[in-house]
Parts: C-alpha cells; sequence; structure tokens
C-alpha cells in the first residue's frame, strides 16, 4: 500500500488541478466511490472547483468550494495498491502523473479508459483521474480524518517521545500504528528501524530518550529522501528484504518474521 512518501508525490500532483472550475464528473464505479451512488459526487461538487490538496499520513483529500463561493464538501482520494493520479493539461496533454508503485502498471497502460475509475472534468478541458487497474482505490465525500494520529513527517520531538515510547507494544507494532502516528507503512518502518539499529520486536517503552530522539531524526530524514526519490521502495534496506539476503552494513543473514501482524525483516546482527 502507498506510505506518506507516495501520498504526498500524489498530493503534490492534484496540486495542478486546483483553482480549475469543475463541469463534469464520472463516478459511475460504484464500488470505487462506496458508499455514493452514482451521481452524488458529481451533483455535490459540479460548477465548484478544488481549492486545496491536503495530506495527513497516508490519507489524501482535497478542500472544494461551490460555484456560490461558499465552502464546498472535502473529497477523499485513496490511491490503493496502485492507484495513479493523472492530471491533464487544457490541450489534453499529460502534465502530472503520479502512481501508488504497482509494478504491473505502466505508463503505457494509462491509455486503457477502462481503469479510469473516477475523473474530474474542468471547464478548460483538462482532467483529473483516478486511474486503478486493480480497482483498490476510494473516493468519497466527507472522509474521515480525525481518528488519525499526527502526521509522520511533521510530528514534534516531545509527542513523539509520548505517543511512541509509553507502550508497551513492539516498536514497529506502535510505529505502524495509524492512530498514533500517521503514515508509517511496512517498508518505511523495517527501514527506519534497520537505519537504527533496533530491534522491531523490542518493546517501545524500553526506548531511551536519545534512542526516540534518533528513531524520529532518522523516520524525517527517510521520508524526505523518499518523497525526493519516488517513493519508499528506494531506500537502502528494501532490495535485501527477501529470502538469503545479508544485511548491506554488516554482511549478517536478514531475518525474517512477523511482528505487528505484518512481514518484517531486519538485521539478525544488529537488530538483535
Amino acid at each position: 500500500m502507498p506510505e506518506l512518501p507516495e501520498v504526498e508525490n500524489a498530493r503534490q500532483v492534484v496540486e495542478k488541478a486546483l483553482g480549475r472550475v469543475i463541469v463534469d464528473i464520472d463516478d459511475t464505479d460504484t464500488y470505487e466511490c462506496r458508499p455514493h451512488n452514482p451521481g452524488d459526487i458529481e451533483r455535490a461538487l459540479k460548477g465548484g472547483m478544488l481549492t486545496e490538496a491536503c495530506r495527513r499520513g497516508k490519507a489524501m483529500w482535497c478542500e472544494t468550494e461551490t460555484a456560490d463561493g461558499e465552502v464546498g464538501p472535502t473529497l477523499g482520494i485513496h490511491l490503493g495498491m496502485g492507484g495513479r493520479i493523472i492530471v491533464t493539461a487544457p490541450d489534453g496533454e499529460q502534465s502530472s502523473t503520479y502512481g501508488g508503485g504497482d509494478p504491473h502498471v505502466g505508463e503505457r497502460d494509462t491509455d486503457k479508459p477502462e481503469w479510469t475509475r473516477f475523473a474530474i472534468t474542468f471547464d478548460d478541458g483538462g482532467q483529473l483521474r483516478l486511474f486503478d487497474k486493480r480497482r483498490l482505490g476510494r473516493v468519497r465525500l466527507e472522509p474521515d480524518i480525525d481518528a488519525l494520529g499526527p502526521d509522520a513527517a511533521e510530528i514534534s520531538r516531545d509527542d513523539f517521545r509520548e505517543r511512541i515510547g509509553s507502550s508497551a507494544a513492539p516498536v514497529k507494532a506502535r510505529l505502524l500504528d495509524q492512530a498514533v502516528i500517521a503514515g508509517i507503512g511496512n517498508l518505511l518502518a523495517d527501514d527506519i528501524l534497520w537505519q537504527c539499529a533496533l530491534s522491531p520486536s523490542r518493546r517501545a517503552k524500553t526506548l531511551t530518550t536519545d534512542e526516540l530522539d534518533e528513531l524520529r531524526v532518522v523516520l524525517r530524514r527517510a521520508i524526505r529522501a523518499a518523497i525526493r526519490k519516488g517513493g519508499v521502495h528506494t531506500a537502502e534496506i528494501i532490495p535485501f528484504r527477501k529470502v538469503d539476503a545479508t544485511c548491506p552494513r554488516c554482511g549478517s543473514p536478514m531475518a525474517r518474521g512477523t511482528v505487528g501482524g505484518r512481514t518484517t525483516w531486519w538485521c539478525s546482527n544488529e537488530q538483535s
């Protein structure tokens, strides 16, 4: 599933659709647009515009304005496993695209209209489209984001210490809990714990203040790098999350197990 860096890159693409008057919406895919009926999203947004592209953790949404200049409903957009956000220019040329990292979806595949699950057409002729081969994305009005913890890229030092360090749960499980801190997925958690040489199974409350502070610094640095490079899959440890791989830092075998219900990889020597 897309993690914070992937969603942030998609949010930056959505920004290219802001301030353009909506003249039509295709919301006929009843699965992708559940629980809405066809036409519900169109009636709510047609004639208005998207005014702000927002994100907290892995959640992305747009603030809107109605045709009368009033505050409109919030539009939530979720990429699913391999969804792509495509924004086209007024002449119809593709100006921006960002996907969730599905290796089975190439740029040429985006020409297939049957995989476009949701589309907004603007008065200048351009579009915003959610292209989703696997049909695992989601578009809905007024998404619930209140249950999410603070964004992993912005959480303060003191808040991080309290939210992560106060729990008896394994540190990886705590990092993955979106109500505690929003945006960290399985790959990012494995990456930052490897960088800090911390066992993913270690009880979070046993981490020292210095270890918690280092973990936060590494997290923020890893997020910035992944956003810049195009996704968490670019992190150094990711190619070594496989059978018979060795740690790229010390050469010890990589170990595999389950932590927090997720498949987890770690260095058998440095993260023991």
